[in-house]
């Protein structure tokens, strides 16, 4: 099911102008791009045009490969965050491979999309997925996950990307003809969110049901050192342990395939008392010693649907 969608919504990325096609004649696929496009676009339209742009021929756009995506000009200021991320490393070792429908879990400024949109190709799917702010323990957090899907959709256009079509769903959206059909979703910085904000539970849970049997999902998570205090790992200071990472991924289904160090940066103490925000990008307190630094250490682990 997967490769129709993908033909499908080769055409739907957020470059369109198009008017969203929604569709209703039951087929699976055309209700999938229906819905995408909608949450892309925003309703609207005849239903003529509706039906126009749905059977629309669909470009063909080849996968670039991961040095052409990664020198492109779009990236020239994410270039400077690349001796910290290592996103050709990163994404080979959580097996992403042209073609495949990834997810991304809370885009944030793009980093990621900008480079798996151009190295999918038309033939994957890019999804941006954002929590439930209903999932949230208080307002503060229902706020900000509300704004999240919105915000993408603003920014994403400017980027001017060709490859994978995009979506963006908050994770009580996702359609549930794309349940089951997701070979990968990756997490990038994000776990502290989940679990201060208390929506862990619920985010993983729609999670799991988005892979495949045998999907895969790859994190990557600011270390704390395993001997920190318990208050400081409970996600306010942005760190967490790695030992509790792969235990929550366990007892929401999920086994460890395995962990890498390619993120890892062992200058970082992991004991700011403001937390990850006051090194790079961020660097909140703005002290020299913690801007060279960098950007700070992390997990790399890869685990499998169970």
């Amino acid at each position: 099911m997967r490769k129709s969608i993908a033909a499908l919504l080769a055409g739907a990325t957020l470059a369109v102008t198009a008017t969203p096609a929604v569709a209703q004649d039951g087929n699976s696929t055309r209700q999938v791009l229906g819905r995408i496009l909608d949450v892309i676009l925003g309703p609207g339209g005849s239903p003529q045009e509706q039906a126009d742009s749905t059977d629309a021929a669909v470009p063909v756009v080849a996968p670039l490969a991961m040095d052409q995506v990664l020198a492109a000009d779009l990236r020239a200021e994410d270039r400077a965050r690349d001796q910290w991320r290592h996103p050709a490393e990163t994404l080979e070792f959580f097996r992403v491979q042209p073609g495949q429908t990834v997810v991304d879990y809370m885009p944030a400024s793009g980093y990621y999309t900008r480079v798996l949109v151009p190295y999918l190709g038309s033939a994957g799917v890019y999804v941006g997925l954002t929590p439930d702010p209903q999932a949230a323990d208080g307002q503060r957090f229902a706020d900000y996950f509300e704004g999240l899907p919105g915000q993408f959709r603003e920014a994403a256009p400017q980027w001017n990307l060709t490859g994978a079509p995009i979506a963006v769903y908050g994770s009580q959206d996702v359609p549930e003809q794309l349940k089951g059909q997701v070979d990968r979703v990756l997490i990038f910085r994000e776990m502290h969110n989940l679990l201060r904000s208390g929506a862990m539970y619920t985010e993983l849970t729609r999670i799991r049901d988005m892979l495949k049997p045998d999907g895969m999902v790859g994190i990557v998570q600011h270390r704390a050192r395993d001997d920190a205090p318990a208050d400081y790992t409970l996600g306010s200071k942005g760190y967490l342990r790695q030992f509790d990472v792969i235990g929550l991924m366990r007892a929401h289904g999920f086994e460890l395939v395995e962990s890498s160090q390619i993120n890892a940066n062992l200058t970082d103490p992991a004991n700011h008392p403001e937390g990850v925000w006051e090194l790079s990008p961020s660097l909140r307190t703005q002290r020299e010693e913690l801007r060279r630094i960098g950007e700070s250490d992390r997990m790399t682990l890869l685990f499998r649907k169970r």
